[in-house]
């Protein structure tokens, strides 16, 4: 019987061991607060794959040192497939920034994809006395003022810094919020009354007047606001800057389980209602296969690298 037994178990377990990947719930842990890019792509992103892989895809915001938290939480997961985690592009500004970030983006983690990206957006309070960026700029250049961004490390952090410190050399203090729900109702309260965020955060504020755009760091304006001009259009080049959001799993994870998970997010852009809501909220889908992926990433690296040499810019 014992030997019935442990013949019945060891069957069991192989055959659970043969099952194809997913078997079970995969985790997707979103590095910073609800409303936010990040958040907002997960949990558009995570129901078209769970219906691609046949499992549940949970999300779980793991909240915490400007994404080092989580990100350091995956890099010592288990590399099975069962947990990913949803980033911004402050993934690959986070290393230059810190000290320490905790990880190393190129030996540690293995992106999966880049899922979609869009502008970041210079704005003010609606009640602000600037309707244009060089009335934004006179303002900045004579009174002791402070923007807000979505977090240190964040593109659109480092979009203002370049913009104000570097390009306009002025004495304004950044204020880091935890995420782009919070940094959104800083601004909506006037405290402070000047931001830079991606456009997803403040997009229905501006729509509704509550906000006002001055300009975008994309190559081209923005659908959804015709009337804001390109940093680029207002004389400043290089400034194409963009908030991405990605998804990434432990570097060991088997190359079989990143092509299905890479696949899984082609297949479930393509859905027409998830481009609608993309579109709606000023994301460009941007997913490629994984070397494509690898290799934007290495590049993201690179350029935040120089960024963050060239504004001295520090984790507040």
């Amino acid at each position: 019987m014992k030997i019935l037994l442990k013949f019945i178990l060891v069957f069991v377990t192989g055959a659970a061991l043969a099952q194809p990947y997913p078997n079970k719930a995969v985790r997707m842990m979103v590095a910073f607060p609800p409303g936010g890019p990040v958040d907002i792509i997960a949990r558009l992103i995570a129901p078209k794959m769970s219906e691609i892989l046949g499992q549940p895809v949970v999300v779980e915001n793991k909240v915490g040192a400007s994404g080092n938290l989580a990100t350091s939480e995956l890099a010592k997961a288990a590399p099975d497939g069962y947990t990913l985690l949803a980033h911004s592009s402050a993934y690959a500004v986070n290393p230059s920034l810190f000290a320490n970030a905790g990880y190393d983006p190129e030996r540690d983690i293995l992106p999966v994809a880049i899922v979609a990206q869009q502008a970041n957006i210079v704005l003010v309070n609606a009640e602000f006395p600037a309707r244009t960026l060089d009335e934004l700029r006179q303002q900045v250049q004579s009174n002791k003022l402070a923007f807000a961004s979505p977090g240190a490390g964040t593109t659109p952090h480092l979009t203002g810094e370049n913009l104000f410190h570097v390009r306009w050399k002025a004495d304004i203090t950044h204020v880091p919020f935890k995420g782009a729900g919070p940094a959104v109702a800083g601004l909506l309260s006037g405290q402070p009354p000047i931001g830079c965020m991606a456009g997803s955060g403040p997009m229905s504020n501006i729509k509704a007047g509550k906000l006002r755009a001055l300009a975008v760091s994309s190559a081209r304006r923005l659908s959804q606001l015709p009337d804001v001009p390109t940093l680029n259009e207002l004389g400043y080049p290089n400034m194409e800057d963009y908030t991405w959001v990605g998804i990434f799993l432990p570097v060991a994870a088997p190359r079989d389980i990143a092509e299905k998970l890479n696949a899984a997010v082609l297949k479930a852009l393509e859905a027409p209602d998830l481009k609608q809501r993309l579109d709606a909220l000023a994301f460009e889908p941007t997913a490629q296969p994984l070397a494509e992926t690898a290799a934007y990433v290495r590049n993201e690296i690179a350029k935040w690298r120089q960024v963050v040499k060239d504004t001295g810019a520090k984790p507040d």
